[in-house]
């Protein structure tokens, strides 16, 4: 199952910048292993989105929780749901 992370940052952009290499390098790793549906962060530096591709919420959680943004206290607050995408426009997504 799909759930999406709705996902609001610290407002300390120095932290976030300091560990945004190790936090990149590990949705790679998520993307890789099959984890990770999409991510990306809000144009308006409150957060970020992230789908994983999950067994249950509460695996979704393990992977969040397993993220160096939460680690590091980037990850201030967050919802997760279960989410079934029934359209997509692949021109659209990064390839």
């Amino acid at each position: 199952m799909r759930v999406a992370a709705l996902i609001e940052y610290t407002t300390d952009k120095d932290k976030i910048a300091a560990v945004r290499p190790t936090h990149r390098q590990y949705l790679g790793e998520l993307l890789a292993a099959g984890k990770l549906a999409i991510s990306g962060p809000t144009l308006d530096d409150w957060g970020a989105i992230i789908v994983y591709e999950a067994e249950s919420v509460e695996e979704a959680e393990k992977l969040l929780q397993g993220d160096p943004f939460h680690a590091a206290g980037v990850f201030v607050r967050w919802t997760l749901r279960p989410w079934n995408p029934l359209f997509g426009n692949k021109a659209l997504l990064p390839g």
